[in-house]
Formats: structure tokens, C-alpha cells, sequence
């Protein structure tokens, strides 16, 4: 007596099984992810994480219909060392698409050699590079208390960092709202809940450039 293939109870348990076990088209077709890796800039530091610009390139991204998972890795006093220490695992574990690397204000602050932190800021590209990751790279400076030597020798890390790893830069992640009345908190240092949206939109033409892999190897300052 012939049997109906596809009503066999083995068979129907198969393709089940089979339905279950995304191939490597589906995965890809899920979603990427995209690592952020700062410090308090990052972490929202003195307001609700929900209010951080990290925050709100998740609700971009998902406005667009961007099948992206954004993963902040920021933490509050991170330094150019810290970062550098952390981020093996964070690929190994997360193995981004992208890497937006905001670190280095930390360094300035404490007065760490600028060299220290081109060299760390390097490593951590490469790692990433090496990984598979694109990155994009988020400038800083120090405030002119710090004395003119330091502050430009700090200010020339990143594009030096950018010229010879062939990443995109913005310059000065802060730089619409460094100097605007309100935008900082207490401290002078960071930026307030309501600076966030301004934040993004600083980065956001440069983060739609490294997804499209079309950004300037240069800068991508809007």
C-alpha cells in the first residue's frame, strides 16, 4: 500500500524541525547589531537611560523599519584603557556590524598622555576591523583650563587615530551643544536629558553612512 510522504508523522517532524532552524540568509535577514562603546557621554549619565541619544537611535532606527539591535556597552568613568580591556569579549559575545567607539574624554579629564590614548583608540579599531566590524569614531576635546599644548595635542588623537585606521570621524561628538546655554548639566561636563535629541541628530547622518558603508574615510561631520 503506498504511503502519503508528506502525512508520514517522521516526515511532518522533520520539516517542523527544519522550519525551527533559521539558515544563514534568515539570520542575516533578523537583523545586525551595532555596539556603542563610551563612556558617561553614552551611558546617560544624571538622567534616565531612556532619555540617552543611545536610546534614541534604538527609536530611529525602528521608525525606519531597520532590523538593527543597538548594544550600549558604555559605562560612566570609562577610559581609553577600560575600553580597550572590554571590548574582545563584547565582539566575541555580540559580533557587531558596527562599532560607534566614544571614548577618550575620561583620558583628558585625568590628564593621560594623548599618545597613550591614540594607541588605545587604535588597538580598539583594529580589533573591531579584525572582527568584521565597521566603525565609526566619535571625537572629544578638553576645555582651554587644561593649557593650549594639551588641549591640541588631545584634539589631534582622533584624527590622527581616523587617518591611519581609515575610519570615518566626527570631530567633536558635543559640538552643538558644548556652547549652547542650558544644554550642560551642573558640572560643565555633561550634556543634559534635553541635549540628547541634538546629539543624535549630530551623529545621524554619519551612523546612515557607516550602515550603507558610503561615509568619508575622513570625517562625516554633518
Amino acid at each position: 500500500m503506498a504511503i502519503d510522504f508528506l502525512r508520514h508523522p517522521m516526515v511532518r517532524l522533520g520539516l517542523y524541525l527544519l522550519l525551527l532552524v533559521p539558515s544563514a540568509g534568515t539570520r542575516a535577514d533578523a537583523g545586525d547589531t551595532l555596539l556603542v562603546l563610551g563612556d558617561s557621554i553614552s551611558a546617560a549619565y544624571g538622567f534616565d537611560e531612556t532619555e540617552g541619544w543611545v536610546q534614541l537611535l534604538r527609536e530611529r532606527l525602528a521608525e525606519e523599519d531597520k532590523p538593527v539591535m543597538v548594544v550600549n556597552a558604555s559605562v560612566s568613568g570609562e577610559t581609553s584603557a577600560g575600553g580597550l580591556a572590554r571590548l574582545p569579549r563584547l565582539l566575541e559575545e555580540h559580533r557587531p556590524r558596527w562599532l560607534i567607539l566614544e571614548l577618550g574624554g575620561n583620558d583628558g579629564l585625568r590628564g593621560y598622555p594623548p599618545r597613550s590614548l591614540q594607541q588605545n583608540l587604535q588597538r580598539m579599531v583594529q580589533l573591531a576591523q579584525e572582527g568584521g566590524a565597521r566603525v565609526l569614531l566619535l571625537g572629544m576635546r578638553m576645555p582651554p583650563n587644561y593649557g593650549r599644548a594639551y588641549t591640541e595635542a588631545f584634539a589631534a588623537v582622533y584624527p590622527k587615530v581616523a587617518a591611519a585606521e581609515q575610519v570615518p570621524l566626527v570631530p567633536f561628538f558635543l559640538q552643538p551643544v558644548a556652547l549652547q546655554e542650558g544644554a550642560m548639566q551642573a558640572d560643565g561636563i555633561h550634556p543634559t536629558a534635553g541635549a540628547q535629541p541634538a546629539l543624535l541628530e549630530h551623529v545621524w547622518p554619519c551612523i546612515q553612512g557607516l550602515m550603507q558603508a558610503e561615509v568619508d574615510a575622513r570625517s562625516c561631520t554633518p
